[in-house]
């Protein structure tokens, strides 16, 4: 875990500054986060004036405001793209646990909800510097995906992995384990280490999917090769796996040849639904592939996966799904994309055109796919747990990771996948492993009676 910064020594406060740039900041901060005794954090100016709760000895972060308009580019208009810009950018900083900072989304929204609220945040904001510049003219963004026909058309799809995914695979090196897993590993106590936890979320996932040699196996989003590879090595079985990266399927390819499995894996630059369903398979598997699918193709999604499908055979799909409880059905999320712009931000610069569904939507189109749901186990911890994993590891190589890409796309990451584990943490997102068998003649259905027999 991110250790708690101790405080230095109080400084002056703004309280009582005459700067009337100063004094409109600290007049917005209250606003904004409540009086300073109220908070949890410190923040420090750009001139080292800092806030601090005199009650607390250590904070689990402070909130560098890098330069006279930075409130003003965060909060106005307010909105989480807003804020998330305003970082990327730079014009602030969290020094400390960063996942702590993305935990005050929520309570900054409801603060700015209030009419009164904005009414007199606005004149505060508005005294301070204007500063220009746009937060996507550092980075690469999904500009342009239009121009490749509707949302989820085999070519925008295409080209909307290659933005996620080709940002480099020495990046993803850098804070992956040595498997290259981009998933939730599997953590039995929550204190192992990241590569063991990934070994043990594919051997949970072979186990899952009761694999034994001879088998043939298909993986939707294969990624860098890591679970074919495993379910070659050490379940005997015959692997295909396809992704829409060119860069993941050459650096999976060197790795099979490397561990001398080129006659059990193969692995294909192929679209999951140009698979003719010529070639059947025993088993198939999808993780983390399923959130690029988009709500309205998740029947079409399911309904190849049994067409590829031998009769009898299993599908283990593991994936993010989004919370349908409250506070976060779905009435409640239109409301924050809507109003907060809430998911701008992962699909403006992480994830172009992605989409979740609730868990009862993907039940209900795998059924209508033709397959029968026999296990689902929610998994969210899980993920938490390995996020808090890689933001540790992005930010120990923070200046070779700003090498190999930019500062701009070092802030993006470090952002998404702390704000995804505190999403994880509350409830917010799921990650669900979904179990599903096409049923044989008379109702084979493939699996044991009980999860516990072999």
């Amino acid at each position: 875990m991110t250790q708690p910064q101790v405080l230095p020594p109080r400084e002056n406060s703004l309280s009582t500054t005459s700067d009337p740039v100063l004094r409109a900041t600290h007049d917005a901060l209250t606003l904004i986060f409540g009086p300073v005794e109220s908070r949890t954090f410190a923040v420090r100016l750009w001139d080292g004036t800092t806030e601090q709760p005199t009650s607390l000895d250590s904070v689990p972060f402070t909130l560098v405001l890098r330069h006279p308009g930075a409130l003003r580019r965060m909060f106005l208009p307010p909105s989480e793209l807003a804020m998330a810009e305003a970082y990327v950018r730079g014009d602030f900083d969290v020094e400390g646990d960063v996942e702590a900072a993305t935990a005050l989304g929520d309570p900054i929204a409801d603060r700015l909800r209030a009419p009164a609220t904005l009414a007199h945040l606005t004149p505060h904001l508005l005294a301070l510097p204007r500063v220009g510049g746009r937060a996507d003219e550092a980075l690469h963004q999904k500009a342009g995906l239009d121009r490749l026909g509707l949302q989820h058309a085999p070519e925008r799809d295409a080209a909307a992995i290659r933005f996620h995914y080709d940002v480099g695979n020495d990046f993803y090196a850098l804070w992956l384990d040595s498997a290259m897993m981009y998933s939730g590993a599997y953590f039995a106590t929550g204190t192992e280490d990241l590569d063991s936890a990934q070994r043990a979320k594919l051997d949970y996932l072979c186990r899952k999917l009761r694999l034994t040699p001879g088998e043939q196996l298909l993986d939707f989003g294969c990624g860098w090769g890591g679970l074919i590879m495993h379910a070659a090595k050490h379940y005997g079985v015959k692997a295909m796996g396809i992704t829409l990266s060119g860069a993941q399927a050459a650096f999976a390819r060197e790795r099979i040849a490397a561990a001398h499995l080129e006659e059990q894996c193969r692995v294909e630059v192929r679209d999951y639904r140009s698979l003719s369903g010529a070639e059947q398979f025993d088993k198939i598997v999808s993780v983390g592939m399923f959130e690029h699918v988009g709500r309205a193709k998740m029947r079409e999604y399911f309904a190849q996966a049994c067409q590829l499908l031998k009769a009898g055979g299993l599908f283990l799909n593991s994936g993010i799904v989004e919370s349908s409880r409250p506070p976060f059905n779905r009435w409640h999320g239109w409301v924050a994309r809507k109003v907060w712009k809430r998911g701008t931000f992962i699909d403006r610069y992480v994830f172009p055109d992605g989409e979740l569904v609730p868990l009862e939507q993907v039940e209900r189109d795998a059924a209508a796919g033709g397959l029968e749901t026999r296990d689902v186990e929610e998994l969210r911890e899980h993920y938490a747990i390995t996020l808090r994993h890689w933001v540790r590891r992005l930010e120990r190589h923070r200046d070779e990771a700003i090498r190999l890409t930019s500062d701009a796309t070092y802030r993006v990451w470090r952002l998404y996948m702390a704000a995804s584990a505190h999403a994880f943490s509350i409830g917010r997102l799921g990650l669900v492993h979904v179990l599903f068998t096409k049923p044989g003649a008379g109702g084979l259905a493939g699996v044991p009676l009980t999860r516990t027999t072999p």
